[in-house]
């Protein structure tokens, strides 16, 4: 958070005036994704002071907006949970396919199923999700989710998985042959015994400090993102990042504007300060994701060469926005692994 939106923070907390005129932009996004650079040029372009929460998973997203009257003007939920939250009527037709930041979207990302009209979001970053090993830890083979699904006498104990089922499960569907968004119980059910039997070896359900914890040997292996593995391990971390041969689940984060949201004005001058070349390189650099939108190849950061994690040599498969009937087996299956 800026030193900005700190003094915000404090004027609402005490009651005090703000000054006149001053106008305020609420981003509630993942955790340490957006360069704190940017957002200080955004404020000092603007004069849009930015406030910045944060969010570990998507369905921690999804329930805010459900509960109304979230506060937020920006929220950067997954692709499923685009759709989802576009079908429950919690997103501002923002006519993103007409606003600046659209014409420099890749052709690839536009008009998707998600969004088809592009009405409602605007697409920021895209990778996947997988898991990574601590390599003075762990010396064994990292091809195949076998590893962490089924492991061997050296990963148990010592594996941390997400705090919250949407990749999880995913990732079980792919190892399995299991259809996205399945309605039959009985595929279900060998989901949730692939889980079950994996439990004793895990040490910890959490989506908190995975690369602490990965990183200082609290745990061996972590199911994890692309993006935050590639920054520890560019930063001196013992990690990699698998690459399974089943397959990575694929996710998408877009800006979408909350229904009622106070300063939508100020959301799309976001959105568009975010997406141009200069600003989307430099975005992708900072959060070490695949950027959607056209950037400098010459001030990127990555390539496939030095950043392995991010162009994966495997087929990847784009999470779905399931039917409530396939969503309720899959909080069925999560709320009982936990029991």
């Amino acid at each position: 958070m800026t030193k900005t939106s700190l003094m915000l923070g404090t004027a609402l907390s005490l009651g005090l005036a703000l000054p006149a005129g001053a106008e305020t932009l609420n981003l509630y996004t993942w955790a340490d994704s957006i360069s704190p650079d940017l957002i200080q040029k955004f404020e000092k372009d603007t004069g849009i002071t930015v406030n910045v929460s944060s969010y570990t998973s998507n369905e921690d997203a999804l329930t805010k907006l459900q509960s109304g009257a979230s506060g937020y003007d920006l929220v950067t939920p997954s692709q499923h949970f685009v759709k989802i939250m576009i079908d429950q009527g919690l997103l501002e037709d923002i006519d993103a396919a007409d606003m600046p930041a659209f014409s420099n979207l890749e052709d690839k990302w536009k008009h998707q199923w998600w969004d088809p009209k592009n009405d409602y979001s605007i697409p920021v970053a895209y990778g996947t999700a997988g898991f990574a090993v601590n390599r003075t830890l762990y010396k064994g083979p990292v091809d195949s989710w076998k590893v962490l699904f089924e492991p061997g006498a050296d990963l148990k104990g010592k594996i941390g998985m997400m705090g919250a089922p949407d990749e999880v499960v995913s990732a079980a569907e792919i190892y399995l042959g299991v259809p996205f968004c399945t309605e039959d119980k009985a595929e279900m059910k060998k989901v949730y015994d692939l889980l079950k039997a994996q439990k004793p070896a895990v040490a910890t359900y959490s989506s908190d400090n995975i690369s602490n914890s990965l990183a200082g040997g609290e745990v061996a292996a972590h199911f994890w993102w692309d993006g935050e593995e590639l920054k520890a391990r560019t930063e001196g971390a013992p990690v990699e990042y698998a690459m399974p041969k089943e397959g990575l689940v694929g996710w998408l984060d877009s800006f979408v504007v909350p229904k009622g949201a106070e300063h939508v004005a100020a959301a799309k001058k976001f959105i568009d300060f975010m997406s141009t070349t200069e600003n989307a390189t430099e975005q992708a650099n900072f959060y070490s994701h695949a950027s959607p939108m056209k950037i400098d190849p010459a001030k990127a950061k990555y390539t496939p060469q030095n950043a392995p994690e991010i162009f994966p040599s495997v087929p990847v498969k784009f999470a779905q926005a399931c039917s409530p009937a396939a969503q309720d087996l899959v909080t069925k299956v999560w709320t009982d692994l936990l029991q």
